[in-house]
């Protein structure tokens, strides 16, 4: 699936509740300029046979009481196989989620502070990291252009 297919899904699966699909619309364009910037259209994402993701949380080496929950999204299934997420684990598959539809999930997932994508297959080690704050103050910004009728200018490189 290309990006608009990716969101025309993302509506169309969206609850239909007379805003969820008005309010996907809306932030299409954040979610589609932070997409454009990452290498892959689907990434794989660990999770239980639930479907609920594989969540990690990383100490700082330099500060240990800091701590971040981030997720992981990796390019191909053989790069979860590196992963701290054993794929032998009977309880944890690897699925393939469409890159938009990761980024709208993270808007849901208040215990997240960040996905970290892994662009270049076989280094489980450099990834892109997204922060959930940004992408939701990205979101504040296109929304609140949409109102005052100013457009988006969204920064470049942002991922």
């Amino acid at each position: 699936m290309d990006l608009d297919q990716q969101i025309q899904a993302l509506i169309k699966n969206a609850p239909q509740d007379g805003t969820t699909p008005t309010l996907v619309e809306a932030i299409a364009p954040v979610l589609m300029d932070l997409a454009a910037q990452l290498r892959h259209l689907e990434y794989y994402i660990p999770q239980t046979l639930e479907q609920d993701w594989a969540i990690t949380t990383l100490e700082s080496r330099s500060d240990p009481p800091v701590e971040k929950t981030v997720i992981y999204a990796y390019p191909t299934l053989k790069d979860v196989a590196q992963s701290p997420y054993p794929i032998q684990d009977p309880q944890m598959i690897a699925l393939p989620v469409p890159v938009t539809h990761i980024l709208f999930q993270m808007l849901a997932m208040e215990a997240v502070d960040s996905t970290i994508f892994f662009e270049v297959p076989g280094n489980v080690i450099n990834g892109t990291e997204i922060q959930r704050e940004q992408l939701t103050q990205l979101i504040q910004f296109h929304l609140s252009n949409q109102q005052t009728g100013t457009g988006s200018t969204l920064p470049p490189n942002i991922a």
